[in-house]
């Protein structure tokens, strides 16, 4: 009984050496490299803070490019919003690519037209935005045969992007001064 007895006692004087704020730090293996408490770690693919893809973060004056994005949320936006009347075939956030389908509008189905949008940086500015759009008509055997676009309207519609980008922009900035 009395070994019993000393046995606690050793452990319990044992236990009471112990730092009770110890923080126990082991190294992590990332990859095939080990990192030790206190190394540099890289950074994540997708950036320091993520991937922020509707352009809500307004660190450092952000302009809506979004935290992960090469391209500005704002355009990004307007141009799904103006071309939402075509099928999209593809759309590419990261790289600011819109691809619609071929789309021929009721009131004239000989002829159709298709759109490329390219959103090209992460500032809201007027050379921001490249919209190729082509135009096929159907000849009397039914083939679909390429015809130019008139330059003026691809101008309004790269107009008509930019104008609702600056509205949404406008429209963020009133709703965070709230």
């Amino acid at each position: 009984m009395l070994a019993l007895a000393a046995v606690f006692a050793v452990s319990g004087l044992l236990a009471a050496c112990g730092d009770p704020n110890t923080q126990y730090a082991y190294p992590e293996k990332i990859g095939n490299r080990v990192y030790h408490p206190g190394d540099q770690k890289p950074d994540s693919v997708l950036g320091k803070d993520g991937v922020d893809i509707f352009g809500q973060s307004r660190k450092n004056g952000d302009q809506g490019g979004g935290g992960g994005l090469g391209v500005n949320s704002f355009l990004w936006r307007a141009s799904l919003d103006t071309v939402s009347f075509m099928p999209i075939a593809s759309a590419d956030p990261f790289g600011g690519v819109i691809i619609t389908d071929w789309y021929a509008p009721p009131e004239s189905p000989d002829e159709r037209f298709k759109l490329n949008v390219f959103i090209l940086g992460r500032a809201l500015r007027a050379d921001g935005i490249k919209i190729a759009a082509f135009r096929q008509i159907r000849d009397p055997q039914g083939n679909w045969v390429d015809r130019p676009m008139d330059a003026s309207v691809v101008t309004d519609l790269e107009n008509t992007v930019l104008t609702r980008a600056r509205k949404m922009r406008i429209a963020a900035q009133a709703g965070a001064n709230d």
